[in-house]
């Protein structure tokens, strides 16, 4: 029997963190705590081999969505087993988190990778970091890597191009609405200044 791609359950849980928190160890992905994925158990797919020997990895893949604004869903803590990397399965999974965010009604889905090549392979196009939600870096603020940040942001538009620019969320998916520019900005120029870049905005 194939791989099958599902929704996480509850034995998928520590799994899942000790999959992530290995790469994260790398420096290649953020940890994540048991208490979070717990709460976001909803937002998870795994990938699990049905026929899978004793002892063999619980799962093989893993991957969640974050909602960010009601139109932008971010992808994150996609991870695949040493095992199974470079057959394709990584591939799989963002087609399905895809999938999923469609069948979720958002209008974009976003991530920080720094496989680049790998997601616009897959239909994603490269966007400039600073145009993605302030909700990201909100997150990112906690980072040990924000101020040498190397990740690249990449989007997908999940609707056609002309339901995306009339909908009243579509500027682009309802930004404005997490951050007033007087608090978004500041941390936008904290960011370039660590870097040496001038600070104009």
């Amino acid at each position: 029997m194939p791989i099958i791609i599902q929704p996480a359950a509850e034995a998928h849980v520590l799994p899942i963190i000790d999959m992530v928190n290995t790469f994260a160890a790398e420096n290649v992905m953020l940890p994540r705590t048991e208490e979070s994925v717990r709460q976001t158990l909803a937002d998870w797919l795994v990938a699990v081999d049905p026929d899978a020997a004793p002892g063999a990895p619980p799962i093989l893949a893993c991957g969640a969505l974050v909602p960010l604004t009601d139109a932008l869903i971010e992808l994150r803590s996609l991870a695949v087993h040493s095992s199974q990397q470079g057959k394709g399965l990584g591939g799989h999974m963002v087609l399905h988190l895809v999938q999923m965010a469609r069948q979720r009604d958002y209008q974009q889905i976003c991530a920080l990778t720094l496989r680049e090549n790998f997601f616009v392979r897959l239909g994603f196009t490269l966007v400039d970091r600073w145009s993605i939600s302030p909700k990201v870096w909100q997150a990112c603020i906690y980072c040990p890597k924000f101020h040498r940040c190397d990740e690249v942001a990449v989007m997908m538009n999940l609707t056609s191009a002309t339901q995306a620019a009339d909908h009243p969320l579509a500027r682009p998916a309802g930004w404005n609405n997490l951050l007033k520019w007087s608090e978004w900005q500041p941390l936008k120029l904290a960011y370039k200044q660590k870097q040496g870049e001038p600070d104009r905005i």
